[in-house]
């Protein structure tokens, strides 16, 4: 047993809750859905294919924005979303490490 963790978290997972936490809900996971890859989508497209009110998208994104889930950028008066592929490679690399060097 590795009692050193129970205290602090590896460098490599600080952070990582929040990526968790923010896939960890059904309707974020449906939003994350929507994009083809490479794809980036406004907020109101998200907004007229998800069956939820547009403030609920807002703060859906915002969760995932924060997370580092998502990045976005505003455009005139538009904000464009996007998969932050790299940050999420990067915690679910860590996780996948820490399994192969644990089997």
């Amino acid at each position: 047993m590795k009692s050193s963790y129970v205290r602090t978290l590896p460098k490599a997972w600080k952070g990582l809750s929040k990526v968790f936490t923010a896939l960890g809900d059904e309707r974020r996971q449906r939003i994350l859905l929507l994009f083809d890859p490479g794809e980036k989508l406004n907020a109101g497209q998200i907004v007229a294919a998800c069956p939820l009110a547009q403030s609920t998208v807002s703060h859906h994104l915002k969760l995932l924005r924060e997370a580092g889930v998502l990045q976005s950028e505003k455009v005139g008066k538009e904000v464009y979303f996007w998969i932050d592929k790299p940050r999420l490679s990067e915690a679910l690399g860590s996780v996948l490490q820490f399994l192969h060097e644990k089997t």
